[in-house]
């Protein structure tokens, strides 16, 4: 889709830069971190996306266009309106991220680069972009092969991918919404507080809360916590094997799914 690109990065930058604010103005536990450590996940940022510009042709909204224009995929093949093309696009994509996100915790290979990002320490806004090159690569097959099947409009992948990105920012800022508005606001979306608790070093609570956007696939396959063992403000963010500070730099993250140590 033309302008594309434009979009994404326009999005990416405006909802970073705000909740970056908010996070410094309402730091919730005072994680935000100094700006060396930002640099690396910046570093990994620009990693991840020369990888994905190499690794493949297209990318999810490219594959989505190609595939809608031929008529390819099951919603072209029910003569779906287009309205109803991205609803069930945006809803699917959604439910297989966060199956995708289960097995990343579920299968051993696939957790060894997952760790990356729950090796943070800490947990602030750019924990949400703190992701090894393959899982990232994974990640863009498992959207190119739903978008393809589906015969996904390339509006809808846009728009998810544009949410998919906000979002994860979103629930990783530091911040917590007043109690009252954070059940009534996680009843759909999940939030920061909600997604906190899956980056707690307890495994019971690291594998719960694997939703992205809607709360109802964790409700509904039974992996929704409401509440830490530990108080919120107090818990324990990361891995306990990779808490040295040697363990955050760039280069550190990049061999970690080739370094020794399992669900620790």
């Amino acid at each position: 889709m033309e302008h594309e690109a434009a979009l994404r990065l326009a999005a990416f930058v405006g909802v970073l830069g705000t909740l970056l604010v908010l996070q410094w103005r309402f730091a919730f536990r005072g994680d935000g971190r100094p700006a060396k450590r930002q640099a690396t996940h910046a570093g990994l940022v620009l990693v991840d996306t020369l990888m994905l510009r190499f690794a493949f042709p297209v990318l999810a909204v490219g594959a989505a266009a190609a595939a809608h224009g031929s008529g390819f995929g099951l919603l072209p093949a029910l003569d779906a309106p287009t309205w109803a093309n991205i609803a069930v696009s945006l809803l699917v994509l959604d439910l297989v991220i966060y199956w995708q996100h289960r097995l990343l915790h579920r299968i051993p290979l696939l957790w060894r680069m997952h760790r990356v990002h729950h090796a943070d320490t800490a947990f602030d806004v750019t924990t949400g972009v703190r992701f090894h090159p393959l899982e990232i690569a994974f990640s863009m097959g498992i959207k190119i092969g739903t978008v393809v099947l589906l015969g996904a409009h390339p509006a809808g992948v846009l728009i998810f991918e544009i949410v998919l990105s906000a979002g994860s920012l979103w629930t990783h800022t530091d911040i917590a919404l007043p109690e009252r508005v954070d059940r009534a606001v996680r009843r759909v979306w999940v939030t920061p507080s909600m997604h906190r608790i899956h980056h707690s070093t307890w495994r019971p609570e690291t594998d719960s809360n694997y939703g992205f956007h809607l709360t109802i696939w964790d409700r509904l396959f039974r992996s929704y916590r409401a509440q830490p063992r530990e108080p919120e403000r107090e818990m324990k963010i990361g891995l306990d094997r990779w808490r040295d500070d040697r363990d955050q730099g760039l280069w550190a993250l990049l061999v970690n799914p080739f370094s020794r140590g399992g669900r620790d």
